[in-house]
């Protein structure tokens, strides 16, 4: 009663902070996704512009200014501030309609939304198709959040591509999955400190808040833990047979954390050179198979244990089910700061084909795809 109590109250308060939405600009973009062998567009609406509260502090540039240099002059402000709130997500056309959801939702929640910095991560190669893509991805953007404070960054799929091991999941595959390990190598120096999230989530909160989660004297970084969860199943019986690595864990208290909401020192990780230690039980995993599960694993044989605690408000994860069938799932007790549809199940690809779970309902209002029937002729 109590879990059906919260999802109501939830549900209302998020309907009618976004009744206004319907009248949202006409402006449009085209999204050109391939599904299966054939093309088709999507379009978005043009978002509203939110604008910041009287007590948001100005932006300005970073103090180091040789770190300042690797970025545009005019961008400096916004780019290499240290005021600012420092995003990194990956765009790419499959899941684009689920991102513009995402940056809408920490926009309409934030109380400096004119402070707040996006990084976008795309694919990249040398084919005129991916240079088309990356194109098309930021005039996506560009006309769906005119003002929005961005910067693109192409993530060269070869870096990782011979790494990769086939895992439980083909989307798990995907190069572009594996380029928050390579955020540090990416962004300017002048970025010390990002909030990472993933592309199928919402958030509900002022995201500023999660930005400032303190990191301690020398976490890496922050996120969510799960101390219930079996840490034992993320790993192959090869794993845990082996009597080396099966002391992985021995000397910390490990726990399951998600990749989709993590907040990152990035002068740390620099420093610390996370990048290799990642690659390095990724070629293990190339030898022998010791995970099933994408780019997951790695992350915990490196942090499991080491990472800064935060709220599991700020990642009530699973709402896409699991692996494999992707079905409904209840949100987690108690409060709500961020909606993650982590698993199969995508809330626009279920609503599409009409059969949404309940909690789908709470991720519509922040969709900005326009409806076929209203498409522009």
């Amino acid at each position: 009663m109590r879990k059906q109590s919260l999802r109501s109250l939830l549900f209302l308060s998020l309907y009618i902070s976004f009744f206004t939405l319907s009248s949202t600009a006409a402006a449009t973009t085209t999204a050109a996704v391939n599904g299966g062998g054939t093309n088709f567009a999507q379009q978005f609406r043009e978002a509203p512009e939110f604008y910041n509260s009287p007590d948001c502090p100005p932006l300005s540039a970073a103090a180091d200014d040789d770190d300042a240099e690797e970025v545009d002059d005019k961008n400096d402000i916004f780019i290499c501030s240290e005021k600012a709130v420092h995003v990194a997500m990956t765009l790419d056309a499959a899941y684009i309609r689920g991102s513009m959801a995402a940056i809408l939702s920490v926009l309409q929640h934030s109380s400096c939304p004119q402070n707040i910095v996006f990084h976008f991560v795309v694919s990249a190669s040398a084919s005129s198709a991916a240079v088309s893509a990356a194109s098309l991805l930021r005039s996506t953007i560009s006309t769906s959040f005119p003002y929005l404070n961005f910067q693109l960054y192409l993530f060269d799929e070869s870096t990782v591509a011979g790494l990769i091991s086939t895992s439980i999941r083909s989307a798990l595959d995907c190069p572009l999955n594996y380029a928050r390990s390579y955020l540090a190598n990416l962004l300017p120096l002048c970025i010390r400190k990002i909030v990472y999230l993933d592309s199928d989530l919402v958030v509900v909160d002022d995201i500023a808040k999660l930005a400032a989660t303190p990191l301690g004297d020398d976490a890496v970084l922050a996120a969510p833990e799960y101390c219930n969860a079996n840490l034992t199943s993320y790993f192959t019986p090869a794993f845990w047979s082996d009597s080396s690595l099966s002391l992985t864990f021995a000397k910390r208290e490990a726990c399951y954390f998600n990749t989709g909401v993590m907040v990152i020192d990035l002068d740390r990780w620099r420093a610390g050179d996370y990048t290799t230690k990642i690659e390095e039980w990724m070629e293990l995993q190339k030898r022998m198979r010791i995970y099933e599960l994408g780019s997951l694993p790695p992350f915990l044989l490196v942090f499991a244990g080491n990472i800064a605690p935060v709220n599991h408000r700020w990642n009530q994860h699973g709402l896409g089910g699991d692996n494999f069938r992707g079905l409904c799932r209840d949100l987690h007790p108690g409060p709500v700061s961020l909606l993650h549809w982590s698993g199969k199940g995508k809330p626009w690809a279920r609503l599409d084909a009409n059969r949404p779970c309940p909690l789908d309902a709470l991720w519509a209002p922040y969709d900005l795809l326009k409806p076929p029937f209203s498409f522009d002729s």
